[in-house]
């Protein structure tokens, strides 16, 4: 039984590495595409930590000196 699974998955890892031909076009403005979902990506995490930036500190600060007074 386990012979079986291991000779499955060397025939399956022989099938990934080995170089196949690919009759695919990818047009020039994919990459400029993808380089500016990643942009956009990035820019978008940045504006909501800095909305959401106190929040953020207040939650991770444990024992303030303003959490003592308000108490």
């Amino acid at each position: 039984m386990y012979s079986i699974i291991k000779l499955l998955f060397l025939v399956l890892f022989i099938e990934i590495i080995m170089p196949q031909e690919a009759y695919a076009y990818l047009d020039p403005g994919t990459g400029s595409m993808i380089i500016q979902v990643i942009i956009a990506t990035f820019a978008s995490v940045g504006c909501t930590l800095a909305i959401y930036r106190d929040k953020i500190i207040n939650f991770f600060k444990k024992g303030t000196s303003d959490d003592k007074n308000e108490k």
